[in-house]
């Protein structure tokens, strides 16, 4: 019997959608390139930190969402990855007294004396948030969506139309990340490039800059190590530039009281370099037609990943959570 929703993407949106698509009782296939542990820089989804924290300046009611989804799957399966994690948090573009939205979404949130601050920041704060191993987690998620009935195709599809004929779904959804530039024909999707080193020991908590620099530590808690980044690219270079790996680490050790500066870039790191899904003009979630788009994420696919799908099972059902409408 052919299935009611037709997904493209097997990263963490496409999946999300899935998960909640077959939920709210549609019959779900996902097609796919890479599907998780396939290890390839042609896909984000396994590269990220993740780090499950909101950014003031996004939409904050598809972060709520979204964060909302994570913390519930922490509760209920330990084993998807999600991990409860200190995260403090600065900013050198804006005021020490600059509004954050999520102030109030962390009961443990505390602005920090600007005398503690790193140099170059103006605001920093500190909370319990979560963050995710995506190696567990997109595991989880295909083991849960294929529990559930759903099914998967490895295949590269060049065209919506492709796509259609090979699920013959009644709607399809895009979530095809880097891909949409294609199937969508949205010359907005853009390869933004990131470069990270994974180091081995027992940092369990998260520290992050952002504004003029993107600068951060993001622990993989069950893979035994943490994440040091980072860079913004918008480019396809997949060669680790040497010279940035050692500007990381000093960047690193600025914001972290000097945690990592017993790591030789040559000898304790692994280098990860993959291609976020970025877009001009931000997330595009809309339908035309039978078919729904959900990809732009960029460095916020994991935050913004159960709330883009919520949105597209909206659009789907006709703004219920259930299976009316097509």
């Amino acid at each position: 019997m052919s299935p009611d929703v037709g997904i493209v993407g097997g990263g963490v949106v496409g999946l999300a959608c899935a998960l909640l698509l077959v939920e709210a009782g549609y019959t779900v296939t996902v097609v796919a390139r890479e599907l998780p542990g396939d290890m390839t820089t042609n896909w984000s989804s396994p590269w990220a930190g993740a780090l499950l924290a909101p950014h003031p300046d996004s939409d904050d009611k598809l972060q709520r969402n979204s964060l909302g989804h994570y913390e519930k799957i922490s509760r209920q399966d330990p084993a998807a990855g999600i991990k409860p994690t200190p995260i403090t948090e600065y900013y050198d573009d804006r005021a020490h007294n600059a509004p954050i939205w999520y102030r109030n979404f962390y009961p443990d949130f505390q602005f920090l004396p600007t005398s503690s601050l790193p140099a170059t920041a103006k605001i920093g704060f500190r909370y319990t948030g979560f963050t995710v191993n995506p190696n567990d987690f997109l595991p989880w998620l295909v083991a849960r969506l294929r529990s559930k009935g759903v099914d998967f195709i490895q295949a590269t599809v060049s065209s919506l139309d492709e796509l259609r004929a090979l699920t013959k779904a009644r709607i399809l959804v895009n979530a095809s990340g880097l891909g949409a530039r294609e199937l969508a024909k949205d010359g907005d999707v853009m390869g933004v490039r990131g470069q990270t080193m994974f180091v081995k020991c027992d940092y369990k908590q998260v520290a992050i800059l952002q504004g003029s620099e993107y600068t951060y530590a993001i622990p993989r808690i069950s893979a035994g190590g943490v994440i040091l980044g980072g860079v913004s690219q918008v480019s396809n270079d997949t060669t680790v530039d040497q010279g940035l790996k050692k500007d990381i680490l000093r960047r690193v050790n600025r914001i972290t009281g000097n945690a990592f500066d017993w790591v030789d870039v040559e000898r304790d790191v692994k280098d990860i370099v993959g291609f976020r899904p970025g877009r001009r003009g931000g997330i595009r979630v809309e339908r035309e037609g039978d078919v729904v788009h959900a990809y732009g994420g960029g460095s916020l696919g994991y935050v913004y990943a159960f709330g883009m799908a919520s949105r597209v099972r909206d659009l789907i059902s006709g703004g219920s959570s259930g299976r009316p409408k097509l």
